[in-house]
């Protein structure tokens, strides 16, 4: 089952996702994840995440996002798991 985690950022939280950013790729590499990167801002800042999961179910999904070092963080103001159904 393939879920598009959404993240926004916290307001003025460039600096958490900075300081937390080598652990989060280490645990995107680690996990496998094959797609993912930042979401920008209109100044081209990093401002939320866009990552696509292949899990079993919605349950894998929490569960990686909530052992995410950026969730540990306290970065995201907005998480959401959409199941996600790739045509291209």
């Amino acid at each position: 089952m393939l879920i598009a985690l959404i993240a926004k950022d916290k307001p003025g939280a460039l600096q958490i996702r900075l300081d937390t950013r080598e652990a989060h790729v280490a645990y995107l590499k680690e996990t496998g994840v094959s797609q993912a990167g930042p979401l920008l801002d209109d100044e081209g800042q990093m401002c939320g995440s866009l990552i696509v999961l292949d899990v079993p179910d919605m349950a894998a999904a929490r569960a990686w996002a909530d052992k995410d070092p950026y969730a540990h963080a306290g970065l995201f103001a907005d998480v959401q798991l959409i199941q996600w159904n790739k045509v291209i």
